[in-house]
This record gives C-alpha cells, structure tokens and sequence, in this order.
C-alpha cells in the first residue's frame, strides 16, 4: 500500500498535474479532495470529464466516473457482491476505493487516453428493436454503423502509419538518393551517347533498337487485348451454358407437367414460404434478438471471474430446480383424467417439432441443390474449355437465322397486340371510373327510398348475395388466369433465349474475326521475331568488335594523356625555375643597392648565421636536458636541507622560550621562599 501511495503522489508531482504532494499532505486529503482529484485525473484523459465536482449532485459524480470506468474498462478488485460496496465507497470517497483507482489510471494514461478517443466514437447507441421498424430510423441506424466501421479501418491505417517508421528525414534521403541515381545516369547516358557517336551508321543502329522497342510493347499489349478476349469469350459461354440449362430444365418441366401439376407445385412452394415467413422465421428472428439483448447485457457488466461463473451456475441450477419442481406439482395437480386436452397438445408439439425438421431438412436439401448446380455448372464449363465451343455451321446456321426471323416479326406482331391492349385498358379503366361515379349516386338515391319505404338494408343484402357470386367467379377466373400466366411465363423464357442467342450471335461473330486476325498477328510476330534475331546477332557481333577497339584506344588515350600530363607539369616547373634565375640575375647585378638587397644572395649569410645560431642553441638545448635530471634532484635536496635547517630554528627558538619561562618560575619561587 505505500508503494502504491508513493507511486500515485509522483505521478501526480508531474506534469500535467503538478501538485506539489507528499506523503503525508495526500494522505490527509478529505473524501471531496479526494474526488475532486479523482475527478482532475479523469478529465485529463477524458476533457470533457475535467468539471468541479461541487457544481454537480453526488449521484451525478458516481455516475459519470463509474460510465468512464466502465468504457475504460476497469475492474474492482473483489468479487461481484463488492460492486456495491465499491460504489458506495466511489459516492463516500473513501480512500481504500479511490487510492487503487487512481494507481491504476495513472499507470496506463497514455493507453486510458487512446481509449477513451476511440470510445466516444465506437460506443454503440442502443436503439429500440420498435423504432428500428420505422424506415427511416432504420436507414440512419445502418448508416450509423457504416460509419462506425469507416472509422475503425481509418484508425488502424493512422496506427499502422505510425508504426511503420516512416520519417521526412528518411523520405529526404531516399529523395536525395534518388536525385543522385539520376544525375549517375544522365551521365552514364552522355558517355554511352559520346561513345555511340564514334560508331558508323549509329543513327540507322538507334533507330533500329526503337523500332524493335516498339514492336516489342505492341507486342505486350496484343498479348493483353488476347487475354482480354479469351476471358470475355469464357466469360459469354459460361452465360450461354447457364441459358441453355434453365432452358432444358424449363422444357423438361413444361414436358412432363400438367396445370394441376404445377397448381400444386406452386401451393406447396407457396404453403412452405409461408411457413417460412410467418412461424419459422420471427421464432428464430426473435430468438436472435434475445440472444443478441442478452449478450449487450452481458457485455454491459462489469468483467466477471471465476467466482462470480461459479456462484452465477449455482444460481442456475437452483432456479432449474426450482422449475423442475413447479412442473411436477403441476402435473400431480392436474391429472391426466381432468385434461381433455393434453394429449392433443402433445401431438401438436409433436407434429410442430416434426414440421420444424422436414422444414429445416428442405431448407438444407435446397440449399445442397443450389450448391449441386453451380457445381455442375463449373464442371460443364471446364469441360467446354477442355473440347471447344460449339458453332453452328452451314444449313444449321440458316435454319437458325430463319427461325430468328420468324420470331422477330411474331415477337412484333405481339407488341403491337400489347399496344392496342393498353389503349384498350387507359379507355376502359376512364370507363369504370364515370360508372363508379353513377353507381355512388344511383346507391344513394336507392338509399334514400329504402329509407322512405322502411326496407332499409335490401340493397346491401342483395349486394352482399350478388358480391359472394362475383367472389365465386373471380376465384374461377383466377384459376383460368393462373394458367394463362404459366403459359405466358414459358412463352416469355422462350422469347428471352432466343434474345439471348441473338445477342451472342454477333458476338460470336465478332470472335471469329477476332481469331483470324490474332492468328495473322501471330504469324506477324514469328516472322519479326526471326527478323530480330538475325539483326540482333549481327549487331551484337560488330558490338562486340567495336567494344574491343573501343577498349584499346581508350586505355591508349590514357597513357597519352597521362604522359603528357607529365610533360606539361615538367615543362611548368623548368619555366618558374628559368624566370626566378633571370630575376636573381638581374638584382644581382644591378648598381641600384635597394635592388641588390633583394637578391637571394645577400640572404646567404644570414641564414648560415642562423643556422650556427640553431646549432648552438641545439646543443645547449640538449644539455640542459641531460643536466636536468640531477639538477632537478638536487634543488629537491636544497629545498628539503632547507626544511630542516627551519625546523631546526623553530625548535631551537621554542627551547629558548621554555628555559626563559623555567628560570622565570624558579626565580618566582625563591622570592616566596624568602618571604
């Protein structure tokens, strides 16, 4: 605990709080101090927590710190029955909670800070599964959460940038390094352009080397478009082979189907989609959601340990067995004689239970189906890679175009038909609106009568009989109108294959064209390949020629120019060495004695004199050096005989002063003797 004390009070000496504690001053902090400081440490990781904790309730201060406490994820020491205690102490202020509490912020502010950011976007706004319903609240709650993810991958971008180790400096230098790569080959590419330039018919050799450069991306980029159309070329037939599929599935239900058939294929599809909707899905819909509340419940609270799962399962199994116990005094209560209805609630859990798994097994059976098909479909398409695409060839391809052209002119005869309908529908839908409306003024004035006469309510009588009729007859037309549709729905799958096989017909045409031209291309190709390779052997023979001569004239070049080099440097001294004589020469003999001075010969004597000089001063130089030893030795010797000889005098002038004072004393005493 006094470390922890210790710990907390230079945390808090630091910066950004500074102050100015000791041991003991925290330790005589009172419960709202302590709050207050509580409160100071939280708003520094989270700003908008930095408030005066006596403008707010005590209830308001728990609350705020115990939210920031939980986003920030801290855990009370103790198991989960002292969470009250802990939040009684947070409210009190006492100083058993507030002291860990402090030591576990100040520990981590840095990483709290982080978090705390992060929670005032990442925190989910809980909205009602009943608001949820209306379209709008939905909407923005999904674009919400959308931009909650935006977030998350932008921060971890920002954090993975922060990491990465990236600096200007660094990015400097690599710049600079760059530029200094550039200047190295704009250089090298002089020289090789200078080298170039001594070559024969170098111009026609570079002209040559981009055309081949040329051809060379030409090449590359055929080779692209070549790769482009094969994959939309797998692309279209994987599209035809699907087609082709429903189609014969279609053809093969149509075959062996009959309307009633197919009535009650559709009323059993429709009966299980049903099911699906209204029992099978909101059970599992609602299942969801509770499970989903319970789990925001659970992640709500407070992290729990092994204890607190441990009494939680106790509290579990008690609450079963409680509930175990219910049931049997139930059913000791009512028995099975005076329930008339149990054993046909039994059988509808049963068959509930049983058409909940026959539902599951066809929602799997269907789901292995659809797996099956695409299955099927990869397996058909890596097989027409394998063989080849079919292409219809001579007769075949003119019966098809003529069966095209049949169904084009009736596929336009049907929309003119479509056309007149819909007139017919705009002018019979204005109709029924006018008789509408002489229909509500005729009924009103039937009502009126009814009610003169007193039979009031005939008319809806009669309207009621004559409604039930026209139910009857709307449900038998609606039989005939539901095979009518089937049959409009297979001449509409027939109409949208022969679209299909219409577009790809100039597609596959296109291909063909295609393929002829890659293979021109192609022979193109070899062809300036062969063409290169002759050229490039014998270029690279006269390079390598051209190299070697190159090679011995420049190592040539090199020692010519080295020589002369030398021959000039030569020529340079010999011509100083001739202009300083003559200028000697000419001060020497001179009559001007000003000009004589000047001359290198007068400096002769002076410097021999300084020379002696040097050479006496050299020699004293190096006695004195051998001779400084000893005398060195012996002026310690002085200067310690000289110690002595002072030591001496000071003892010799103390022994003086102690016979004085002696015969002063005995003398004393004698003079007492006499008296």
């Amino acid at each position: 605990m006094g470390d922890q004390i210790q710990f907390i009070v230079e945390k808090l000496n630091q910066e950004p709080f500074r102050k100015n504690y000791n041991l003991i001053t925290f330790d005589s902090l009172e419960s709202v101090q302590l709050l207050q400081l509580l409160s100071d440490v939280l708003g520094e990781i989270d700003p908008k927590h930095a408030v005066d904790i006596r403008e707010e309730l005590p209830e308001q201060t728990a609350k705020r710190m115990l939210s920031l406490l939980g986003i920030l994820k801290y855990k009370p020491p103790g198991s989960a029955s002292d969470l009250s205690a802990f939040r009684q102490g947070l409210v009190t202020g006492s100083k058993p909670v507030i002291h860990p509490v402090l030591h576990w912020l100040l520990q981590r502010t840095n990483e709290l800070k982080k978090r705390a950011y992060l929670a005032r976007f990442l925190v989910k706004l809980e909205v009602p599964a009943e608001f949820l319903q209306d379209d709008t609240v939905a909407d923005i709650n999904k674009q919400y959460e959308e931009l909650m993810e935006a977030f998350k991958n932008l921060h971890k971008e920002c954090e993975q940038l922060k990491t990465s180790g990236l600096s200007t400096a660094e990015i400097r230098r690599d710049i600079s390094a760059m530029e200094e790569e550039k200047d190295q080959l704009i250089k090298r590419v002089e020289r090789l352009k200078k080298r170039v330039e001594t070559v024969q018919n170098h111009q026609r050799m570079l002209e040559i080397a981009r055309q081949l450069r040329l051809e060379k991306e030409r090449e590359e980029s055929l080779a692209q478009q070549k790769q482009e159309q094969k994959n939309q070329l797998f692309h279209a037939e994987q599209r035809l082979q699907r087609a082709q599929l429903q189609l014969k599935e279609m053809q093969h239900a149509v075959v062996d189907s009959k309307p009633e058939s197919l009535m009650k294929k559709l009323e059993e599809e429709i009966n299980f989609n049903s099911y699906l909707v209204t029992e099978k899905m909101p059970r599992e819909l609602e299942s969801k959601k509770n499970s989903a509340y319970f789990l925001q419940k659970v992640l709500a609270e407070p992290a729990m340990s092994q204890s607190d799962l441990n009494v939680l399962e106790i509290k579990i199994n008690e609450v079963n067995a409680q509930i175990n116990q219910l049931i049997e005094k139930r059913m000791m209560k009512y028995e099975p004689t005076d329930s008339k209805f149990t054993m046909y609630r039994q059988q509808a859990s049963i068959i509930s239970r049983k058409k909940e798994a026959k539902a599951e097994e066809l929602q799997a059976a269907k789901e292995e189906m659809s797996s099956v098909e695409r299955q099927m479909l990869q397996k058909t398409s890596q097989a027409q890679e394998l063989e080849g695409a079919e292409v219809l060839k001579g007769d075949e391809f003119k019966h098809y175009v003529n069966k095209l052209r049949s169904k084009n002119t009736f596929y336009k005869k049907k929309r003119l038909e479509i056309a007149e309908i819909t007139a017919e529908f705009g002018i019979l839908q204005r109709t029924e609106e006018l008789l509408k409306q002489r229909h509500e003024a005729i009924q009103q004035q039937l009502q009126a009568i009814e009610d003169k006469k007193g039979i009031s309510g005939y008319s809806c009588t009669q309207e009621e009989l004559e409604r039930v009729s026209a139910v009857k007859s709307e449900m038998d037309e609606m039989k005939g109108r539901t095979l009518d549709n089937m049959s409009e729905m297979v001449k509409k799958l027939n109409a949208m294959v022969a679209e299909k096989k219409a577009c790809l017909a100039p597609v596959i045409k296109e291909l063909r064209q295609l393929r002829q031209k890659c293979q021109e291309l192609t022979q193109e190709c070899d062809e300036k390949k062969i063409q290169y390779d002759s050229c490039a052997a014998g270029l690279e023979s006269n390079r390598s020629t051209l190299e070697q001569e190159v090679k011995g004239l420049l190592e040539e070049c090199v020692q010519e120019e080295g020589n002369y080099r030398y021959i000039n440097c030569m020529k340079r001294n010999l011509e100083i060495q001739l202009q300083r004589a003559k200028e000697e020469m000419k001060a020497y003999v001179s009559p001007d004695p000003q000009e004589r001075r000047k001359a290198i010969r007068q400096y002769t004597r002076t410097i021999l004199e300084q020379e002696n000089l040097g050479k006496k001063l050299r020699e004293k130089q190096k006695v004195v050096r051998e001779s400084h030893g000893p005398n060195m030795k012996q002026m310690k010797m002085w200067q310690d005989f000289e110690q002595l000889m002072e030591c001496k005098r000071e003892c010799f002038l103390k022994q003086q002063n102690q016979t004085a004072i002696g015969q002063v004393i005995q003398e004393g005493g004698k003079d007492r003797l006499v008296l």
